[in-house]
């Protein structure tokens, strides 16, 4: 399986940018599938998280009402579009994957931060 980001990119404070992430190699679509970030000397952080559908998002406080995430299962696509962006979220961004994880669990490993799969990251630069 593979994961693969794009979108990143550096914005001035208060603008705007829209990562994607292409899923390939799975058999059925990830139920869990998820944004984290680590900034240099920090910990990897759990951004956003999407359980199957938009009625099951879950976002770190630090981001809520700013960032959204959605998915497009028959394009095999995951995006976070970022709204509003601050210098503290500079940082390089992973896209990730549960695919077995049940609606509680894809929450619980979004604040871990424990997903199975992960793509090699997009940086994001905000100055």
């Amino acid at each position: 399986v593979q994961l693969v980001e794009s979108g990143g990119g550096s914005v001035q404070a208060g603008g705007s940018l829209r990562l994607s992430c292409a899923a390939f190699g799975y058999t059925a679509n990830p139920y869990c599938l998820g944004w984290f970030r680590q900034a240099p000397g920090k910990e990897r952080e759990g951004v956003a998280a999407i359980w199957r559908t938009a009625d099951n998002t879950y976002y770190a406080d630090s981001v809520r009402d700013r960032f959204t995430i959605s998915r497009d299962d028959a394009k095999n696509t995951l995006s976070l579009q970022m709204n509003n962006l601050k210098p503290e979220d500079t940082a390089m961004y992973y896209c990730a994957a549960a695919p077995r994880a049940s609606v509680t669990s894809c929450e619980f490993r979004l604040r871990k931060p424990n997903f199975d799969d992960w793509g090699q990251g997009t940086q994001v630069t905000v100055s």
